[in-house]
């Protein structure tokens, strides 16, 4: 069984971690409503209101899924002990909405350099 997963920074093609992505299948394009924050070397995405947030979406497989996980320090989709947790959302892809797994940032925008074009790779 296979999953879709929006990327919008290190992950994304031509980022510092696009290797993770190797395992899977690259689909295209996409955008998401919310905001983009600078937090370090990587980005947080707050989903809403703000404006779109450009990013990738791939197929992947729940082992990867897992090692993403990992990476992004969740025990599962309802951990939100951490900085993300990983929800449903729907995304833009192609003119169409697809329901997609995303990383979402769990402190909020207050305080973090927000990224006005939404695309993480005019800033990294």
């Amino acid at each position: 069984m296979t999953d879709l997963l929006f990327v919008y920074g290190a992950l994304r093609k031509g980022a510092s971690n696009d290797w993770r992505m190797k395992k899977a299948r690259w689909i295209g394009p996409a955008t998401v409503p919310g905001t983009l924050v600078k937090i370090d070397w990587y980005p947080g995405l707050v989903l809403g209101s703000g404006g779109l947030v450009k990013g990738e979406v791939y197929e992947i497989g729940p082992e990867l899924l897992k090692e993403l996980d990992e990476f992004e320090g969740l025990t599962g989709p309802d951990d939100r002990s951490g900085e993300y947790h990983r929800i449903r959302t729907k995304v833009d892809l192609a003119g169409e909405p697809r329901e997609v797994w995303i990383y979402e940032w769990l402190k909020g925008t207050t305080g973090y350099e927000k990224v006005t074009s939404g695309d993480w790779l005019t800033v990294a």
